[in-house]
């Protein structure tokens, strides 16, 4: 019996671990899956990477130069649905962009999408909600933020600097740790995931306790202290694993992290412009005829393919007894990493799919035609977490059939179709038209939001307010 229990829980801790790594490994960009695997490859002799062209989808060997032949096509001559499949990294060089379909005429030309830091993308979105004496408060306050997202000044010292209220300040930080990415801008990593907590709960059941615990026990819920926080808060063991899960699934301890292009988690703006030059995700059309159905290739963040290096394995029977331990650990931790590879491409080649479905008419056609979605409709779909869904949308980007390369989570982007029809009535104007005035337009075209809604577009879409604009046409 005993060594039954052993062997559940072993396989429980195996599960776990499988689920936690093949989610860290979602909310990787390419190029840190890149150096995760390389690292891991230069210590552990378990781990092997064959250098041969072989179909991440079908496992079948690939001609020299191409795509697989099975996967890119049809599996029936008359089927219309789309096709997805994964694609080995050195299949993105071999598309030939040249002949790609022209970009849409009332577009500009998208060789290349541009990068945003963080500072400038809050602001943004919290831009029409500040007074004039806090928006250099704002400023500075997102301008200091740590590569995780925290804010490391004193509240006070902002407050004298500024010659404002410390409460005037601390009226800024909850407007920026209410914006995208949520948490941004917290004291702290518990505080962070507060904020979260405090808006997932308006949707999703949490379970009691998770407020308490992440206030007064983070740090032994972290250590696996469950009986002490247990005995602390009137749980039992279970539930306070349940909410150690439910954290795990749900929150995100470092939101700036989760913000793509974000110059502040160490890189470069150069960096971020090699990897947009790369998209993960290409979607074109089958044999480049915009009659034809769509073509999803998911572009693998290696070449060649990842397995466990079957001598080693074999050779494990055979290690000496001082290293038997640490060879096993070995062997787990090279399983684990090529699992989660695998479920990292079925979960994003299932999430396209759907994406896809719902979002055709935005891809053939334009932005002025995405549906408003969100992740967790597309998580209730799938059966997963809406967490997953966001690990799998961050630091991801799409080339589109016009050879415009987006971010995939404007895939979700609900505004986006009012912002095309806003900049469209503005680069139309005759004399500069008031929010109020785009208001009614944009009531007329089915579009029903407030002045307040209208200002904070425009500032995310980089224009200025009617004065402002009147100016520079008089100049």
């Amino acid at each position: 019996m005993y060594q039954n229990q052993s062997q559940k829980l072993e396989t429980r801790i195996q599960a776990s671990a499988h689920l936690a790594q093949t989610m860290t490994m979602l909310g990787m960009s390419s190029e840190e899956i890149r150096e995760k695997i390389e690292s891991e490859l230069a210590k552990n002799p378990f781990l092997e990477l064959v250098e041969e062209r072989i179909c991440p989808t079908c496992k079948r060997k690939l001609p020299e130069n191409g795509k697989c032949p099975i996967c890119s096509q049809p599996q029936l001559d008359q089927s219309k649905e789309n096709i997805i499949f994964v694609s080995p990294k050195d299949d993105f060089s071999s598309y030939n962009y040249s002949s790609a379909v022209e970009p849409y005429h009332d577009e500009p030309d998208y060789d290349s999408a541009q990068t945003e830091d963080l500072a400038a993308y809050v602001l943004k979105q919290i831009g029409p909600d500040l007074e004039d004496n806090q928006k250099l408060v704002a400023a500075y306050l997102l301008n200091s933020l740590d590569e995780d997202g925290f804010i490391t000044t004193d509240v006070f010292e902002v407050a004298q600097y500024y010659h404002v209220l410390p409460s005037s300040v601390e009226e800024v930080i909850d407007l920026i740790q209410h914006a995208d990415p949520l948490g941004v801008g917290s004291r702290n990593l518990q505080e962070a995931l507060l904020v979260q907590l405090k808006h997932i709960s308006e949707t999703v059941s949490v379970p009691s306790g998770t407020e308490n615990i992440i206030r007064s026990s983070f740090d032994d819920l972290k250590h696996g202290k469950y009986r002490e926080i247990a005995k602390k808060h009137g749980l039992t063991v279970r539930q306070v694993q349940k909410i150690e899960k439910f954290i795990g699934d749900n929150l995100n301890p470092f939101p700036a992290r989760a913000h793509w292009g974000d110059t502040l988690a160490g890189k470069s703006n150069q960096d971020y412009s090699a990897v947009y030059h790369e998209p993960d995700i290409l979607i074109y059309y089958l044999n480049e005829d915009p009659r034809n159905q769509l073509v999803v290739e998911i572009v693998m963040p290696i070449s060649g393919y990842l397995r466990v290096n079957q001598f080693y394995k074999k050779e494990l029977k055979n290690a000496p007894e001082d290293r038997m331990e640490e060879w096993k650990n070995d062997l787990d931790k090279a399983n684990l990493l090529v699992k989660s590879l695998y479920q990292r491409n079925n979960t994003i080649s299932d999430m396209m799919s759907l994406l896809i479905g719902k979002q055709e008419a935005y891809i053939r056609n334009g932005e002025e035609y995405i549906q408003p979605l969100t992740r967790a409709q597309i998580a209730a779909e799938m059966g997963v977490h809406e967490s997953t869904i966001s690990r799998a949308v961050s630091n991801k980007t799409v080339m589109l059939p016009n050879r415009k390369v987006v971010a995939l989570s404007s895939f979700f982007d609900r505004s986006l179709n009012v912002r095309t029809v806003l900049k469209e009535l503005i680069q139309n104007e005759t004399k500069p038209l008031s929010d109020a005035k785009l208001v009614t337009l944009l009531n007329e075209r089915g579009f029903n939001v407030a002045r307040r809604t209208v200002a904070k577009y425009r500032l995310m879409e980089g224009i200025g307010s009617a004065h402002q604009r009147g100016i520079s046409t008089v100049q």
